[in-house]
């Protein structure tokens, strides 16, 4: 899992609230009523009077951010009233010295609750040994939860409000470029009072996340206890592989496998459609006593059939809460009234509208089909539903996975030896010894329970943790390229922190932004072992496989937008009622932009992904990932790459256009994908 948590993100009253959307009166009408329009007029009088009309827009914006945040439990009307005349700071000089004052002491809040967390969490996400219910529950506590509420009654967030107002997002876009960093810095720490959720709400949504978390990161199969009809089984009696991941990765690792590579492919595609559909027996999960045979769904014991009862729609039920759990939130956010406005216009800081164009576009485009054929003809036979994962394109894909495994293995025996290899693999990345060895310092490399993630710092000082699943005999070439991906997550946190100029400013645009990043880390994994590609069409090829790699993950994200738009058009739904709508969902995405070049209708597969369940409508943040990294891999052609990385990442958390166009002068697109696709397929064969 490359579960990633952006700088500041931490404080859920960030995650929660950044950019203005719709408002609707029912949700506005209770503060709006308490502090009258004429009430907030005459204060923004007094002070344009006092200081000048240099002040007027952050006078404006602050004071009636502050209105509309005020409640009759905060004080009277003339309360509020003294409150804006008494703390407003007229001064620059003045405002300058308080926010370095906010500044570090938020790095102390964030970065200590972020250790709590970090430190609670360490029974379920480490594999460290049995874990027990109370793990979970000290999991799901939340340090933050109170963050909103104690900051609003102290008072605290009322004075940030005023003298560090919000700003759209539009109206980043179109003053953001001329905007200095301070001025950045200004509207960053604006973002984050512009709401009140209350702690028990703040607290029920980390309990939702918790629970679908704890319930995917436990969710293995035991591949060798997969048998088909004839009883036979065709993976290692000791292979244990989590859902969706390590399915997915186990699946790309048998296209080199002729026959039996196939046939290990098609029993994993059965065992994803039977998790889709819950018919799943509940019995196997994470069972390493009975066998099972996904084709008829049969559960034997000791060789003898038993009787097994399918998973009850689990799956969606984590789905549900979730979303009940972040519906709640809905009303103490108006800004932005819904989740999925939280997640692109605040969390991505890009128009949901504008990602699924981004998307649809590509998808819809004939380089799909183009590839499709091309696929189909480098396989020698017609696509399966499964080769949306193809991975022939990678030098890794013609290469024995065995060999693969015994060079990882012995290179890395355990996790202390992989951390001990950081610096090495910076400075064969391009980084001097010196910054390598300071990053690698930030950075420490935990067993993780589950596939692994990424867990940046939050505070100077602290360290970046690297989780990752290794096996008692060494890590897997699987295990490698994964920890190489979330490598490239903890260096980016690291600079991302250490190297920016100001802690508001501190992290990426969005997460997209450190999947890019990632990305590139991970594609240079035989690299880093010391297996060179000297093929000519390299780059050709590199470029079919982030085409074909973002058309994969662009339909699964289009299905994850789709069900949360339903969700919304349906708030009382069932489990049931959400697993048949997730499933036909997935299959009307698949027919519109999948079918006519798989030639097979009506497959689930795109509703595989656990992130849908456990960290809702972060897909996106993938194929948004793919195309900064396409864009920003072509732009350090033959740069130095650790120099530019630093300069390009430690521009912090500016809006994710304008990051584009400081680091390589243009905004997200995919026509240089697009393009380079077309110029690929004239010489890739």
């Amino acid at each position: 899992m490359k579960r990633v948590f952006p700088l500041f993100m931490i404080s859920l009253a960030i995650f929660l609230c950044q950019c203005k959307q719709k408002e609707t009166k029912m949700e506005q009408s209770s503060v709006i009523q308490f502090v009258q329009k004429a009430n907030a007029d005459s204060i923004i009088a007094l002070l344009l009077m006092q200081s000048g009309e240099s002040s007027k827009v952050r006078i404006e914006k602050g004071v009636n951010q502050v209105a509309a945040l005020w409640t009759e439990k905060d004080g009277t009307v003339k309360d509020f009233e003294d409150f804006c005349l008494k703390n407003f700071l007229s001064g620059e000089d003045q405002r300058l010295k308080v926010f370095q004052h906010i500044s570090g002491n938020f790095e102390s809040l964030f970065g200590y609750s972020n250790n709590i967390s970090l430190d609670l969490k360490r029974a379920m996400h480490l594999d460290i040994g049995e874990m027990f219910d109370i793990d979970q529950v000290f999991g799901a506590y939340e340090p933050t939860a109170h963050f909103n509420d104690d900051f609003f009654t102290n008072k605290i967030g009322f004075m940030v409000a005023l003298n560090y107002p919000f700003y759209t997002l539009k109206e980043k876009e179109s003053s953001g470029q001329q905007w200095s960093r301070q001025e950045w810095a200004y509207a960053r720490l604006g973002d984050i009072f512009i709401a009140r959720v209350p702690a028990s709400i703040t607290q029920r949504t980390a309990d939702a996340a918790t629970a679908s978390e704890n319930y995917i990161s436990n969710y293995n199969i035991y591949m060798g206890n997969l048998i088909d009809d004839k009883g036979k089984t065709y993976f290692p009696k000791d292979m244990k592989l989590i859902s969706h991941w390590n399915l997915r990765d186990e699946l790309k690792a048998n296209y080199n496998k002729g026959e039996e590579g196939l046939t290990k492919q098609k029993m994993i595609y059965e065992v994803m459609q039977r998790i889709i559909s819950q018919e799943i027996p509940d019995s196997v999960i994470n069972n390493a006593k009975l066998q099972w045979n996904p084709y008829t769904n049969k559960v034997l014991k000791d060789g003898k059939e038993v009787s097994a009862s399918s998973e009850p729609d689990t799956r969606y039920e984590m789905l549900l809460n979730n979303f009940s759990a972040m519906k709640a939130v809905d009303q103490y956010t108006p800004m932005y009234p819904t989740f999925i406005q939280r997640s692109f216009d605040a969390g991505m800081e890009l128009p949901q509208e504008q990602v699924e164009k981004l998307f649809t576009d590509l998808c819809s485009s004939s380089e799909v089909k183009q590839v499709g054929e091309l696929i189909s003809k480098r396989l020698g036979r017609p696509l399966q539903p499964f080769d949306i994962w193809y991975d022939g394109f990678k030098a890794r894909s013609n290469m024995d996975q065995d060999k693969l495994d015994k060079q990882t293995r012995a290179k890395y025996p355990d996790v202390a030896a992989f951390e001990k290899d950081i610096p090495n693999i910076l400075i064969k990345l391009g980084f001097k010894p010196e910054k390598a060895k300071e990053i690698a310092s930030h950075i420490t490399v935990d067993p993780a329970r589950g596939s692994g993630h990424a867990w940046g710092a939050q505070r100077k000082g602290d360290k970046a943790h690297l989780r990752t699943r290794i096996a008692k005999t060494g890590m897997d070439y699987k295990g490698y390229n994964i920890a190489c991906h979330e490598l490239g997550h903890n260096v980016e946190q690291t600079i991302s922190l250490y190297f920016v100029d100001n802690y508001e400013m501190a992290g990426v645009p969005n997460t997209a932004f450190t999947e890019a990043y990632a990305f590139t880390f991970q594609k240079h994994d035989l690299e880093l072992l010391g297996i060179k590609d000297n093929d000519p069409n390299k780059e050709a090829l590199a470029a079919i496989d982030n085409f074909w790699m973002s058309f994969e993950i662009m339909g699964v994200s289009l299905v994850d937008m789709a069900v949360w738009k339903w969700l919304y058009e349906n708030p009382n739904a069932t489990k049931g009622q959400l697993k048949e709508q997730v499933i036909k969902t997935a299959k009307e995405v698949w027919n519109q932009y999948y079918a006519g070049v798989f030639g097979t209708k009506d497959s689930p597969i795109l509703a595989i992904y656990s992130h849908m369940i456990d960290n809702p409508l972060y897909l996106s943040n993938y194929p948004v990932g793919h195309l900064i990294d396409f864009q920003l891999d072509r732009f350090l052609k033959g740069k130095n790459f650790a120099d530019e990385s630093i300069r390009i990442y430690s521009a912090g958390r500016l809006i994710p256009q304008v990051w584009m166009k400081n680091a390589v002068g243009n905004e997200i697109s995919i026509k240089p994908l697009i393009d380079a696709t077309d110029e690929a397929l004239k010489v890739v064969k």
